[in-house]
């Protein structure tokens, strides 16, 4: 057990079992375990549900009560949208996934309980567990469905496990653009500008600066420095070809 357990207790449709599955593996989880899913498991519609998380879905392993689903569990947490008046320490996913990496890098297994879709964990199943974990939400409209939750705290735990590392950049593929290639196209914008008396004679000096300031402010790559000469350079022919 090198990740935490995802329960669900009693979920009713199998289209929430599916965005279940599909939340989970997006975030590297995969181990998901069914308390007494209405109507039996498996249920029709989950794996299209899942839009290719079936991995999840048909290594799913089914109890018939909480206390069976957490018996070989070290930490449980139950997520709740209200206080329930028990004296349990209160997580947000953050936090609780945390504690959840440091129960887990000491070989304890974790598990998270999720209710029904319309009414959530009985307030029995909830002391079962050792701490909750609630949704910094708005008081005013406070309810989840079931695979925006799951998907909440098994994002926090992929943001945790892998550092926040994004899965691609937005770098530069061309290097910066060096000082004799910016200068160069300086000069060949400026003389084509100087070609059709763009300047006001009195104003050329400080409108070549703010037109220098301007591209300097891109920071352009070489790419960049060439495309905009290719495009001033094809609308510079353009013009020169209408010309009766």
């Amino acid at each position: 057990m090198t990740r935490p357990i995802i329960i669900l207790v009693e979920p009713q449709l199998a289209e929430n079992i599916g965005m279940v599955a599909r939340a989970m593996a997006n975030f590297g989880l995969s181990e998901l375990r069914l308390v007494s899913p209405r109507n039996g498991w498996p249920k029709k519609g989950a794996h299209s549900a899942a839009s290719g998380a079936t991995h999840v879905l048909e290594g799913a392993r089914l109890y018939d009560t909480v206390r069976e689903a957490i018996a070989d569990l070290n930490f449980v947490f139950a997520t709740t949208a209200r206080e329930r008046g028990q004296m349990k320490r209160v997580f947000a996913p953050d936090a609780a996934m945390k504690e959840a990496q440091q129960r887990l890098g000491a070989e304890q297994g974790i598990g998270i309980l999720f209710g029904r879709e319309r009414t959530g964990l009985e307030n029995d199943e909830v002391s079962l567990a050792d701490a909750i974990i609630t949704f910094p939400v708005d008081p005013k409209f406070s309810s989840l469905n079931l695979a925006q939750a799951v998907l909440l705290v098994s994002y926090e735990w992929y943001k945790l496990a892998t550092g926040g590392a994004l899965p691609f950049e937005g770098g530069r593929i061309s290097p910066p653009a060096t000082r004799d290639s910016v200068t160069s196209f300086f000069d060949y914008i400026e003389a084509e500008l100087d070609a059709v008396n763009f300047y006001p004679e009195d104003k050329k000096p400080i409108m070549t600066r703010n037109m220098r300031d301007i591209f300097h402010r891109l920071e352009m790559t070489e790419q960049e420095v060439r495309t905009l000469r290719g495009a001033i350079r094809a609308l510079a022919e353009g013009r020169r070809l209408r010309k009766p």
